[in-house]
């Protein structure tokens, strides 16, 4: 019987696994491949969540963990904690062996996988390579692993044809769509769903000031879902920004406004700081905005699918509203420069950090309480890009050509 090739991803968020999820299901059940994990990044850090335990509740198995301390925003230290990650992930990869090392995106800690995968001679895949995203380092990071990588798996023609003219082989490039819309239609749960989980969560922890808010009272199209990341690694300005969304936000009439704690780059503590602030405390609130606000630090992927899909208006700057929202037709407020040159479809609004934009955007989009709906047209693809990656993961020769000689330009 043949040895099953390995495919070995390496997760550092709970973003990018609730992504990639679908594929990772592909891989394992794919006769002729073998998966393995290695979670590493925010999934061990306790003030997320530690999201290591999510990934086991999911029933995946993970292979090995790589520890990788909190930077906050001395980027000295995230730059010097890079590279002892880079070390620590290569000495994973030697353990593991395995043929493929499979990441997504653009975040740090795929960067420092797939240094430490094609440094050792492994075999690089990259999904959502080709995409445009200002970010903090998002565009230089994601290029980069590009350069990195044998096997890339963009999700638009536009993103394919951009690898293609960073210098990359055609035959390279295979244009899969982005697994994070596989099933999400049948994935999302209904709203009671929903409801069901925060009334679990708010008996383990309040998730409204006052412990106010009851799940039960969350309504269709009648509560915005805010998840802001930071854009600088000043926690000061960033903390100004999240309590001014929020301000300008609570100027609709909306029923809740559910807000979702932010991923770990430099500036996140501002962000965190102002909505514990805000959480803790009757800041600047009456009693009736108290019980408007949701505070949740994190969500299954199942969960956040169902709310984004029921929210009034998705408001932030996650690229989660700009790929997922789509397929559901949900208004997306896209605050700031984080996803500026993203790729998005007629449902995303783009404004500036300022109260006057985003009030006026807001207004538009509640709509005297009727908010606008949008056709559910994705850029991104209608779904099976789990299955097309496991197909080409199993299938593409490994071969001395496969290696990298020289760049086609």
């Amino acid at each position: 019987m043949p040895r099953k090739r390995t495919i070995c991803f390496v997760t550092g968020t709970r973003a990018d696994f609730g992504l990639m999820q679908s594929t990772l299901r592909a891989i394992d059940e794919h006769p002729d491949l073998r998966l393995q994990l290695i979670a590493t990044g925010m999934h061990l850090d306790p003030a997320h969540g530690r999201t290591i335990n999510q990934i086991r509740r999911e029933g995946f198995t993970i292979d090995t963990t790589v520890p990788w301390k909190p930077a906050g925003n001395n980027l000295d230290l995230l730059a010097e904690q890079t590279g002892v990650a880079t070390a620590r992930l290569a000495a994973a990869h030697a353990k593991l062996n395995p043929d493929v090392v499979l990441v997504v995106g653009d975040r740090v800690e795929a960067f420092a996988a797939a240094t430490a995968a094609h440094l050792s001679g492994r075999i690089l895949a990259h999904v959502h390579g080709g995409d445009r995203a200002q970010g903090q380092v998002d565009d230089s990071l994601r290029h980069a692993i590009t350069k990195l990588a044998h096997i890339h798996f963009p999700a638009t023609k536009q993103s394919a044809e951009r690898i293609a003219k960073l210098g990359e082989d055609k035959w390279r490039i295979h244009l899969v769509g982005s697994p994070g819309l596989d099933g999400i239609t049948s994935e999302a749960w209904s709203l009671a769903q929903c409801r069901d989980h925060l009334t679990a969560e708010n008996d383990r922890q309040l998730l409204s000031t006052g412990g106010t808010f009851n799940p039960a009272s969350l309504r269709q199209h009648r509560y915005a879902l805010m998840l802001l990341h930071p854009t600088d690694a000043d926690d000061a300005a960033e903390a100004k920004r999240a309590a001014e969304l929020l301000a300008a936000t609570e100027s609709v009439p909306l029923k809740h406004i559910v807000i979702l704690y932010p991923n770990n780059d430099p500036g996140s503590n501002g962000i965190t700081s102002c909505w514990d602030r805000i959480h803790h405390s009757r800041y600047r609130a009456l009693p009736h905005e108290i019980a408007r606000r949701v505070f949740i630090k994190n969500l299954p992927r199942p969960a956040f699918l169902g709310l984004l899909r029921d929210a009034a208006v998705f408001v932030g700057n996650s690229s989660a509203g700009i790929i997922e929202g789509a397929s559901f037709g949900t208004p997306v407020l896209d605050i700031g420069p984080r996803q500026a040159g993203r790729e998005r479809g007629q449902n995303v609004t783009t404004v500036p950090f300022r109260q006057a934009a985003i009030r006026r955007a807001l207004k538009q989009i509640w709509n005297d309480g009727h908010p606008r709906r949008y056709p559910k047209t994705n850029p991104y693809g209608a779904g099976n890009t789990a299955h097309r990656i496991a197909k080409t993961l199993a299938t593409i020769a490994i071969t001395p050509k496969l290696q990298k000689k020289l760049i086609a330009y």
